[in-house]
């Protein structure tokens, strides 16, 4: 079984904590086998029962209860140390990865692995110190039975060798089938979200319901309980093997190694004795091996998801933005931008989204507009730095945005997608600044009757839609971006403060300056910008009001 990786991932995460558990199982494994040749030695000379010997019981005694307490100790740790660190640190490759790619591997796969896969990863290094425990005690029983007679300790090296084959080709077959019920997991864990996010519609169709649930819930709960059922089948078979090795070894030992080698009494007891107290470390070891198994699979998860989300660059310096005087060149301009998605998936007609060229001025209102599927999100992902464009060149302020200056590049967006998320902590403001501004923003926004900000929190997020976008747009104004885009936000406002956001709130920041761009279906409010993108298929087309289209012969 490959283990290796495992191990190697135990061993770089705290050489000096690794080592030393290692040393406190071996120290727990050799006292346990000075426990074993003491108690066989007082079998045999039953007058023996010096001082000397007594305290060197209860030397061994103590040794291995203080090295187990000592190995328990260094466990706790390291298991809390390495499941904190991993669950940071995939949470920081996962903010910092390209959108796109985090999309690819799909939201079910990244919360599994966030859950599953780090504790598996963490329940399989708990067994290491037992395990390792057990191993020493093995070998330690293996050394005495090789002092007591070396023609015996060849015979049960070959047994043992003859059922560890044999264990080995069943526990093999098992470790597919458990990666096999790990897929399983993420696709129950897939229709679970979809249980979540669509309970609404789930409750207003009865047949979507039934079908969901007997059919959608079911075949993806009964592949992952077979996939267990298979793992835990073959894991079973290999104990049994174990077991009948084992006491095959016993018969051996007791019935056929004394016609075949010269063996003392007090060898023989000493054998029969020293297998029967290896029997429990023995089913140990084996109750570990697949814990450590799913860890392992676990961990090939982890570093799976680790690679695809890697990002390796470092952390580019906030950089001067000049030219952001309103009329001045363009702050954000597109030189036959394109950017496509679904060749990845093998689909015949993947979505693109340009060549579109553009140039956005600071002070500038620009709406954007289309059906269904024109690539209005497309295009807020990629005006935004969340989608690299395929080809084309963006720049900022005349810089040329890549990869390098990414992140920087979107430091300059303040965003309210259509489907936004609010974080219930104004996070990444300072005290001061929320204690100055949002009671402000809360009135300017009529919602100081709802909502009050104590400690950069707010007081409840327990809102409809449209007062949570107005909470939205409370962070937006806080960050005081160069740049604002907002994603159909007044669709879910009442009339009253559709207009105040168009005649208001839009006015307000183009007057401060800002660049602001509205994705938006409320054409009444048009004559209002400085421009307006029309999207079809992807392609930006020319826009005809309706007053100049009625105009028209």
């Amino acid at each position: 079984m490959p283990f290796g990786r495992f191990l190697r991932f135990v061993v770089q995460r705290s050489k000096s904590m690794a080592w030393l558990m290692v040393c406190a199982g071996v120290m727990s494994g050799l006292m346990s086998a000075g426990v074993l040749a003491l108690i066989n030695h007082v079998l045999h000379h039953s007058s023996d029962h010096s001082l000397r010997v007594m305290l060197g019981f209860i030397v061994l005694v103590v040794g291995k209860l203080l090295s187990n307490l000592w190995s328990q100790f260094l466990l706790v740790r390291f298991s809390q140390d390495t499941i904190f660190d991993l669950s940071l640190t995939l949470c920081a490759k996962i903010v910092r990865a390209p959108l796109r790619q985090s999309e690819q591997r799909g939201a079910a796969n990244i919360l599994v692995t966030l859950t599953d896969d780090v504790s598996w990863v963490t329940w399989a290094i708990q067994c290491f110190p037992q395990l390792i425990m057990n191993a020493a005690v093995v070998f330690g029983c293996g050394l005495y039975l090789a002092w007591l007679s070396w023609g015996t300790f060849l015979g049960v090296v070959a047994v043992t060798l003859f059922g560890a084959l044999g264990y080995q080709w069943l526990h093999t077959s098992a470790f597919s089938v458990i990666a096999s019920a790990r897929q399983a997991r993420a696709e129950l864990f897939r229709h679970f979200r979809s249980l979540t996010d669509g309970l609404k519609e789930l409750l207003m169709h009865r047949g979507r319901r039934q079908e969901f649930v007997s059919q959608e819930v079911r075949r993806a709960a009964e592949l992952y309980r077979q996939t267990n059922l298979t793992a835990t089948r073959r894991q079973a078979l290999a104990e049994a093997w174990t077991q009948v090795s084992f006491y095959s070894l016993i018969g051996l030992i007791v019935f056929l190694f004394p016609s075949l080698v010269t063996v003392s009494p007090e060898a023989l007891t000493g054998y029969v004795v020293a297998v029967l107290y290896m029997m429990n470390p023995i089913w140990g070891i084996i109750g570990a091996l697949p814990t450590i198994e799913r860890g392992q699979v676990a961990l090939e998860n982890i570093e799976r998801l680790g690679v695809s989300l890697d990002v390796s660059h470092e952390d580019v310096l906030p950089l001067p933005l000049a030219g952001l005087e309103s009329g001045a060149s363009p702050l954000v301009q597109w030189n036959d931008v394109v950017f496509s998605y679904g060749e990845e998936k093998g689909v015949d007609a993947p979505f693109m989204l340009g060549p579109i060229s553009l140039a956005l001025r600071p002070g500038e209102l620009v709406f954007v507009i289309g059906g269904n599927g024109s690539g209005k999100s497309t295009f807020v992902k990629v005006l935004t730095g969340l989608y690299q464009p395929s080809t084309g060149r963006v720049t900022l302020a005349n810089t040329t945005i890549t990869d390098a200056n990414r992140e920087w590049y979107r430091e300059h967006f303040s965003v309210v997608f259509s489907d936004f998320h609010l974080f219930n902590r104004l996070l990444g403001q300072t005290d001061s600044l929320v204690e100055r501004l949002a009671p402000e923003y809360l009135r300017l926004l009529h919602m100081e009757q709802k909502v009050t900000v104590q400690e950069r929190t707010f007081s409840t997020i327990d809102l409809s839609q449209g007062q949570r976008k107005r909470l939205a747009l409370v962070t937006a104004y806080l960050e005081d971006r160069p740049i604002y885009v907002f994603d159909e936000w007044a669709a879910d406002q009442d009339p009253q403060y559709k207009d105040i956001f168009y005649k208001t709130l839009l006015p307000d920041l183009r007057k401060r300056g800002k660049l602001v761009v509205v994705i938006t279906h409320d054409d009444r409010y048009f004559h209002l910008g400085d421009q307006v993108i029309k999207l079809e298929d992807g392609k930006m087309v020319e826009y005809v009001s309706p007053v100049a289209a009625g105009r028209r012969p």
